[in-house]
């Protein structure tokens, strides 16, 4: 540990420890004495602590503390009137406590002092009241840390401090500028119930979780980039100002946090939780698509890294007013949007992933394969389809990507997972968020979704309308399916054609005869043209010159038009069905098809 006096200045030059240090003790001399507090002599430290008293400056720099000794210096620094040690300027630059350093309830009128000083064990601040500057710049915790209930009037410096155990700031308050600047915290870190009138974080490095729950952040205008390991709670916090968060973390918890001003949150890695937030402003969340820096320098993010991949997913939105939410390029895949106010104003921007439907073949439980179309999906239809279909329940929970639908957090209990008529009104809300914004190919998957729920829905949705559900979904997939819409079309193009064939057109083309009586003696001649009557095939039906009439015959259906053929009177009854079901296929795959391109 490097000292924090220059080499010039009075150190105490005591040879405690010439095997690690030939200069000796670096303590800072006490006035009129030739060594530090922990070296002079006993009868010399006496009268020296007899000359202290409460809201005294001390200078003990570099000293090495006991607790015992900790103890006499702040007993003789008590107010008798509190019984509470009170200091004026307290200068423990370098300073090294051995034992537990208790600080408890101590009042530092005076700028207070600990950079680069080392904690050995237990660094108690409870209730510590700092009145003016205090400064841990550099300072160690080698053990668990306490400054619950401490109050920073000034500015409150921790820049590149460390802590090795848990440290707790539970309702600390700071009321000026907070510095925690490329501090780095290996144990948790809890801020409970403290109040931050301006903090700064940017570099600094949590190991572990840094809980920010109950928080309330009255002036901060940029809270990091920051990197943390575990889990950032802001759960239940108050951000009374405009705010941007910028932190690599593995989860984030806004459950309930309280967003009072404009808010943007740029993740990397983390699985955002925004269940019950309140949101009285736009608050955007944002895939940060780099590395952060700090000072120019990548901040490390390699334990995160090796987990998963840096995309942020958000896990709930439920209880939220969605109309000031946007999502930018964010993972939805396991999102809750169930319980969620106003969805069709949120705003759902670039590259956006939704939960994909199964892949491959789904043969259990059916009497033939059916092969999912590929579309975008909401977590609540996967929850439901999974427990409809009866799958057992799975720990840990798999991606949702695999061959069948994923179970939810609440799998077997029908009261909590989401029936068709609940999903519906989901898949209908975000319907209108994508159409409002102009994404009509976005749009038309949830629309898809919306027209699944309501023909699987046995409350909302008579049997007469399932049934025409059902055949629209299976002629043409709602209208979004153009190689359904034109797979049947071809179907029925070449039913028509083996029809026509076989029963539709005559034998032979029926012949025109023209008859009439010639008067005598000449005049005026009448004649009456009759034509036979188609008559029905026999033999020969399939040949190439009766498929390409037959065929003729088939694309003037598709368009509304008549051929002109003879036909059979079975012919005229098929070439009416075509007319009407063909042009009405090719009309749904070309809707299908102006909805994938429409923008």
């Amino acid at each position: 540990m490097p000292s924090a006096l220059p080499p010039s200045w009075p150190h105490c030059g005591h040879d405690a420890a010439p095997a690690t240090d030939p200069v000796g003790c670096r303590g800072i001399r006490i006035p009129g004495h030739g060594a530090c507090l922990a070296h002079v002599d006993p009868v010399d430290r006496t009268t020296y602590l007899g000359t202290l008293s409460a809201g005294a400056d001390i200078d003990h720099r570099a000293t090495p503390f006991t607790l015992q000794l900790l103890t006499e210096l702040l007993n003789a620094l008590r107010d008798p009137t509190t019984d509470l040690p009170v200091i004026g300027r307290a200068r423990f630059d370098g300073a090294r406590f051995d034992g537990e350093a208790d600080f408890a309830g101590v009042t530092f009128k005076g700028p207070a002092s600990f950079s680069e000083a080392i904690f050995s064990d237990y660094g108690r601040f409870k209730a510590a009241n700092f009145a003016s500057k205090a400064t841990f710049m550099a300072a160690h915790f080698m053990d668990e840390a306490s400054f619950q209930e401490a109050s920073f009037a000034d500015v409150a410096r921790f820049m590149k401090a460390e802590f090795h155990g848990a440290v707790l700031f539970l309702e600390a308050e700071f009321s000026g500028l907070t510095f925690f600047s490329q501090a780095r915290f290996k144990g948790d870190a809890a801020f409970e119930r403290s109040v931050f009138t301006d903090v700064r974080v940017s570099g600094a490095i949590f190991e572990a979780n840094a809980e920010f729950n109950k928080v309330t952040f009255r002036e901060s205008s940029r809270l990091g980039p920051f990197v943390c390991n575990g889990v950032v709670d802001f759960g239940g916090a108050v951000f009374e100002a405009p705010i941007t968060v910028e932190t690599a973390a593995s989860s984030v918890s806004c459950s309930g946090t309280r967003w009072e001003y404009r808010a943007e949150l740029r993740l990397r890695y983390a699985s955002l939780d925004l269940q019950y937030a309140v949101l009285s402003a736009p608050t955007a969340v944002t895939f940060h698509a780099v590395p952060f820096t700090h000072l120019g320098v990548p901040l490390p993010e390699e334990v995160l890294s090796s987990r998963r991949g840096p995309s942020v997913s958000v896990k709930s939105v439920q209880g939220v007013d969605a109309s000031f939410l946007v999502l930018t390029d964010t993972d939805l895949t396991r999102c809750r949007f169930a319980g969620a106010f106003h969805l069709d104003q949120i705003h759902i921007e670039g590259r956006t992933t939704f939960a994909p439907v199964p892949e491959g073949l789904d043969l259990p439980r059916r009497i033939w394969p059916v092969k999912w179309s590929k579309r975008r999906t909401l977590a609540e239809e996967h929850y439901w389809r999974a427990h409809a279909a009866g799958l057992p329940a799975s720990s840990p929970q798999p991606p949702l990507a695999g061959h069948d639908w994923q179970i939810g957090p609440y799998h077997g209990d029908p009261a909590r997972t989401p029936d068709p008529e609940d999903v519906s009104a989901l898949y209908r809300q975000l319907r209108k968020a994508f159409e409002d914004a102009k994404n009509e190919p976005g749009a038309a998957d949830f629309y898809y979704g919306e027209m699944e729920m309501r023909r699987h829905s046995r409350n909302d949705t008579t049997r007469a309308e399932r049934g025409l559900l059902h055949a629209y979904w299976l002629l043409s997939g709602y209208g979004l399916r153009a190689s359904r819409a034109a797979g049947w079309l071809i179907a029925a193009m070449i039913t028509t054609i083996l029809l026509l064939m076989g029963l539709g057109l005559p034998q032979n083309s029926p012949k025109q005869e023209a008859s009439g009586t010639v008067p005598a003696g000449g005049g005026r001649v009448t004649f009456s043209i009759d034509k036979d009557d188609p008559q029905n095939p026999t033999h020969d039906r399939f040949t190439g010159k009766r498929f390409e009439k037959a065929l003729n015959v088939t694309l003037n259906s598709v368009i509304f038009r008549s051929s002109g053929q003879d036909l059979t009177t079975t012919g005229t009854y098929i070439e009416m069905g075509s007319r009407l079901l063909e042009p009405a296929l090719l009309a749904l795959a070309v809707l299908a098809v102006r909805g994938r391109i429409k923008r």
